[in-house]
């Protein structure tokens, strides 16, 4: 499906205009789970209290942070993904050299100095403290999560500037994962932990690993990580449920499974396209995965609009994440598959998500509801993650 000169100016004004806006904030925001960088609620012993605090922001359409004297700050998540649209707008011709040297020195040098220190290899994790049910992490603690982002876009750098600087620290990165977090095995495969702290089963945290270590590996080629890579995908894709849906989590010991179907889904499935594109196995069961996958995604987590549904069996808010997942991932399923479908359905939600949530200051809206909009400019959840699918919608 052709784009037209129209739709390619709507999209560019989109890019120039949210790059401008995150630039000048200098990368810096809000974010929806950062309610305990409070000075008032950080020192909150209650585990029930800081999930009240932290869904009580996460939802409320009304900004309290200034009332709760929370500052905006740099999350170390967004300045990757930040860092990865960036390369993919170099590639495009969309900014200039000069530009983006500038920028990404800023944003490494960020990233390098802000690792988490005591681990076995470069890690990062969010610059808030946050509360679940099941664990509470300080802020700094490093996640699988944000060490894979974060890793790709040194692969991305390395790929741009050959400086082995970055391949140096994308491959301390798989140090952290093999040796700081649990490792779940069974027959099935090998999962690896959300943080150093747990020993919870996530399946999208366990395959955006795993697919970070088969992009390493396809550079160095070390059999290792290989071999992690692979049992790890082995694991989670043994989880896929006939519908081609993944539950976000598994608890063994209860013997239940956590249901949260919205963006992680794309988070998989991104995940299997960067293994079938980095290391091409012989076995079809990770396509067949794929491509099962790509059919409930697009079907049930989106109506034919471009408009994402929240949660399943939620339809709403429209959330700007599940909005630039989709984006990505449909993009991806292109990429792979070559059917135009997908690549049409990506453009029909990049200008969806353009028309309906970006404000006219060049920032996205946070969420939209039937009666009202959450206004509230997410540097991570928003602003990085679309301009990331934009960048990659090019």
């Amino acid at each position: 499906m052709m784009i037209n000169k129209k739709e390619i100016t709507i999209i560019l004004d989109s890019i120039y205009r949210l790059e401008q806006y995150a630039r000048s904030h200098e990368y810096s925001g809000y974010d929806p789970y950062d309610a305990l960088n409070s000075e008032y609620l950080k020192s909150i012993k209650n585990r029930f209290l800081r999930i009240f605090f932290t869904q009580l922001f996460v939802y409320s359409p009304i900004n309290l942070r200034s009332v709760f004297k929370i500052n905006p700050g740099r999350n170390p998540k967004a300045i990757g993904i930040f860092l990865q649209a960036y390369c993919n707008l170099l590639e495009n011709d969309i900014i200039k050299k000069k530009h983006f040297e500038f920028v990404y020195n800023e944003l490494t040098d960020f990233l390098i100095k802000n690792h988490s220190n005591g681990y076995s290899g470069y890690c990062w994790g969010f610059n808030f403290s946050w509360q679940d049910l099941q664990r509470y992490a300080k802020k700094g603690l490093p996640t699988i999560v944000v060490t894979s982002f974060v890793g790709n876009s040194f692969l991305e750098l390395y790929k741009i500037t050959r400086n082995k600087k970055y391949l140096e620290i994308a491959r301390s990165s798989c140090n952290f994962i093999l040796e700081d977090l649990h490792i779940h095995k069974n027959k099935r495969g090998i999962c690896f932990s959300y943080t150093p702290i747990d020993k919870l089963i996530v399946h999208n945290a366990n395959l955006l690993g795993a697919a970070f270590l088969a992009r390493v590996y396809s550079i160095t080629k070390e059999e290792k990580l290989l071999n992690y890579s692979m049992k790890a995908f082995d694991f989670s894709i043994s989880f896929q449920r006939n519908d081609g849906s993944w539950a976000y989590g598994s608890d063994f010991i209860k013997g239940k499974e956590r249901n949260q179907i919205d963006f992680h889904q794309g988070f998989i499935l991104d995940s299997i396209c960067n293994l079938l594109k980095y290391v091409s196995p012989d076995e079809k069961k990770y396509e067949q995965a794929l491509l099962k996958g790509a059919k409930y995604y697009i079907h049930e987590q989106f109506d034919k609009s471009g408009r994402s549904r929240w949660r399943l069996p939620w339809t709403w808010p429209i959330d700007i994440h599940n909005q630039a997942q989709g984006i990505i991932t449909f993009g991806k399923l292109y990429e792979f598959t070559k059917e135009k479908k997908y690549l049409a359905f990506s453009k029909k939600i990049t200008l969806w998500t353009i028309k309906n949530m970006q404000d006219r200051s060049g920032y996205f809206h946070y969420q939209k509801w039937p009666l009202f909009i959450n206004r509230i400019p997410h540097m991570r959840w928003g602003q990085a993650w679309m301009m990331l699918a934009l960048s990659e919608y090019f």
